[in-house]
């Protein structure tokens, strides 16, 4: 899958992958480069004038219409044809050179993004059983501290907001697993589940070392920090306890697809484990979760249209899974456990802003409505606890949070009224819940806006009450009363209005239409671009930049509908609703053509690919971030990762219909010879999601083709994959380079900080 299918725990069910597109297998070159390594051509020669790939005619033909790709040759899915690094290097070369007049701006700017954070930081201690634990980082150190410290008795029930002792007088700290020792044995290093078991004694964790997404679990003494076995090698980060002694977690087939879960006892070897499921449909995955109350792990298999779930019971792992929703086409549900029932979120065509139902464990069939469908709010998910109801909804655009009462366990369950709704203060916000304590009556979330740093809360569910437990450091002087945030609707011809995010600081804004504005745009798989707070961000807002993200069609912002009809053969509707969205703002003098630049990555990056064919006098500049632009001959292979899941987001190009209208869009098919904006593409070598050939080509071919001589960049790290390093700090040169290259773009860079 190209994206996280499902919100919030659905991706975790349904994803093995906390990213986008788990596309491209890895087949690991024993090449490594540094980022220095990319300032000259293998000839030791700078590259001065754009590389020019060369041509070698290949032919594909489906439905009488025959495709010329001449850059076909560009896909080697080992990394290590001399002909293709050849051809990399000499773009990363060029590339280097265009903007060596603007280094030492760019590695001002990443000290100055970097000064921002706060190095030596800690995370919201939680408490389970008898302990806190939390994350740390340390000052110039790329990686967290995973830690723990013993909770001192103090006589506090758990269901009330718990504050971590610290001071001399409190137990010491107890760094279970410290992530920057064991990443300088690796170039890449990530660590996506740290699990403790029920009784705190052991912990697992997934590794990866190469990027690649496949992981190593280790299993250790949560104390001595000593391996109680041999780690779990070949399999996905979704792991999870059942009791003490035993793992359930999944492995991959051939195509990268989490096909098949396992249990695991401890003290045995991984060969002697049982799988008790394979799903063998190409388009569904496996997924695993465990319920707040942890009596039972639920495995769940996804497609894009439809998912079922079997639980297990954790006090009974040998008993096997039992099915809790069967598979019927259309309908996905989302199950979670409290007391003698089960809660379902259910979606279907009827429903398809689902509905929230509950059934007894004893009579799986005898359902109650909860919660019933409503055609203009949105169940994303819910958290349960053991008096309390949380739901996640979406309204007008927006996330919102709505507590119930729940009876006592052993009364019944009927539908339910009278919910509290959490109230936000901003006009868009990004909202979502943080690991809580199910026996508690305190809800934990995170809240962030555009203006306002991530700020984790425990709202009391009885009283109302909330208690700010800690707000991102922000450093530099940076104070939130300096900007402004809005939300906004453009219109589009067929009368949708569509919802845009804006943040500028409001005293270097004229919003005269000479302002320099960045448009931000996803608009596929359901997923939502909720306005979040980014730190790095504040160096163009600072610099009299407004930022803006279009909430177009193909996304989750307003509703199933809303993705459904920017999906398929209505895929169009994301490019219209994006264009629209930039007519707007330069309608209403946020800016003007000249100071208006796009971004997208991923599928948004398919997105830029599209509009610039489609309308490029409309923009000054365009990044595209490991861009997906090569839809139908990528869409045509089967062979490689995940195509046959995608033919439920994309269409399956195999059928006329969808093959002609996949064309239509595909921005490698539709480059032609017109003026293009300044465009600046990025890829990974090993991206194991986006091939790095895609964005190779679509840069080849508008090297070909276009007739202006605005600048075209084509960056390709040789080190990392779809989300760059795995650093913290190193993330941020990504965005030190993007907002470098609009900068220069735009002649705000101050001559005495070029070279």
């Amino acid at each position: 899958m190209r994206a996280q299918i499902f919100e919030s725990k659905l991706q975790v069910l349904f994803s093995f992958s906390k990213s986008l597109f788990p596309r491209i297998k890895i087949v690991n070159a024993k090449l490594k480069y540094s980022s220095s390594s990319m300032a000259t051509h293998e000839s030791g020669e700078r590259m001065t004038t754009p590389p020019i790939a060369k041509k070698e005619k290949h032919q594909i033909e489906m439905f009488g219409d025959v495709r010329i790709d001449d850059y076909y040759w560009l896909r080697d899915d080992s990394r290590s044809n001399s002909d293709i690094l050849s051809h990399l290097r000499s773009e990363n070369s060029y590339t280097d050179f265009v903007m060596s007049g603007t280094k030492q701006f760019e590695e001002k700017l990443y000290a100055e993004i970097k000064g921002r954070i706060k190095e030596d930081d800690m995370s919201v201690p939680l408490r389970k059983g008898n302990y806190y634990y939390y994350e740390r980082t340390l000052e110039g150190e790329e990686y967290v501290c995973h830690c723990r410290r013993l909770a001192l008795d103090d006589g506090t029930p758990l269901s009330v907001s718990h504050t971590m002792p610290t001071g001399p007088e409190a137990p010491p700290e107890h760094v279970i697993l410290d992530e920057n020792a064991k990443a300088k044995q690796h170039a890449y290093y990530c660590v996506h589940a740290f699990k403790v078991s029920p009784n705190n004694k052991l912990v697992a964790y997934a590794e990866d070392t190469k990027g690649d997404e496949i992981y190593t679990i280790h299993i250790i003494d949560a104390e001595t920090l000593e391996p109680v076995e041999k780690p779990l090698v070949g399999v996905t980060c979704n792991v999870e306890w059942a009791g003490n002694g035993a793992l359930l977690y999944t492995t991959l087939d051939e195509i990268l697809r989490p096909d098949k879960v396992w249990l695991h006892n401890l003290g045995t070897e991984q060969s002697s484990d049982s799988c008790l499921y394979h799903e063998e449909d190409e388009k569904f995955s496996l997924g695993i979760n465990i319920s707040e109350s942890e009596k039972f792990l639920f495995v769940a298999s996804g497609s894009k249209t439809t998912s079922f779930v079997f639980y297990l019971d954790t006090s009974k792992p040998e008993d096997g899974l039992k099915v809790l929703t069967p598979r019927t086409e259309g309908v996905s549900t989302y199950v979670g456990h409290r007391g003698d029932h089960f809660f379902i979120r259910r979606r279907t065509d009827a429903c398809f802003n689902s509905e929230l139902l509950a059934c007894p464990l004893e009579n799986l069939s005898a359902m109650t409505v909860l919660l019933p469908h409503r055609e203009s709010v949105k169940i994303r998910n819910f958290q349960l606890f053991q008096n309390h109801l949380v739901v996640f909804e979406r309204e007008g655009g927006l996330p919102e949070v709505v507590v119930y009462r729940l009876p006592a366990i052993g009364l019944p369950l009927e539908n339910l009224s009278g919910g509290r709704k959490v109230d936000f203060v901003d006009p868009v916000y990004d909202v979502h819940p943080v690991e809580s304590q199910f026996f508690s009556n305190v809800l934990r979330f995170s809240y962030s806006s555009l203006r306002t740093p991530p700020s984790v809360y425990d709202y009391d569910m009885d009283s109302g009450e909330r208690v700010l437990k800690k707000t991102d450091t922000v450093l530099g002087g940076f104070d939130s009363s300096n900007y402004v945030a809005e939300r906004k609707w453009a219109t589009v011809s067929d009368g949708t209005d569509i919802p845009l995010s804006v943040v500028y600081r409001k005293d270097l804004v004229k919003l005269d239409g000479s302002d320099p504005l960045l448009l931000y745009g996803y608009g596929s798989y359901e997923i939502c671009i909720d306005p979040a707070f980014k730190a790095s961000r504040l160096s163009l807002l600072d610099r009299g930049f407004i930022f803006a993200i279009a909430h177009i069609r193909g996304g989750g912002e307003m509703g199933r509908k809303w993705y459904e009809n920017g999906k398929l053969l209505k895929k169009l509707n994301t490019f219209t609703d994006f264009i629209a969205c930039a007519e707007y703002l330069i309608e209403n003098k946020y800016c003007s053509k000249e100071k208006l630049c796009i971004h997208g990555r991923s599928a948004g990056g398919l997105l830029i690919g599209g509009v610039l064919n489609m309308r490029p006098d409309l923009f000054k500049a365009a990044v595209l971030g490991v861009p997906f632009v090569d839809v139908v001959t990528t869409m045509l292979d089967p062979t490689i990762p995940l195509t046959t899941a995608e033919w439920e987001e994309w269409g399956d190009p195999r059928e006329k219909e969808f093959y002609f209208y996949m064309k239509s869009y595909s921005p490698v098919d539709n480059v032609k010879a017109q003026n293009y904006p300044h465009i600046l593409v990025t890829a990974g070598l090993h991206d194991p999601r986006v091939m790095y050939s895609e964005p190779a080509k679509f840069v080849a071919k508008l090297r070909e083709l276009k007739t202006d001589d605005n600048t075209l960049l084509f960056k390709c790290e040789f080190g990392a994959g779809h989300f760059a390093k795995s650093g913290r700090f190193e993330k941020l040169q990504d965005d030190a380079l993007t907002f470098t290259f609009l900068l220069k773009i735009l002649n705000m860079i101050p001559a005495h900080e070029t070279a």
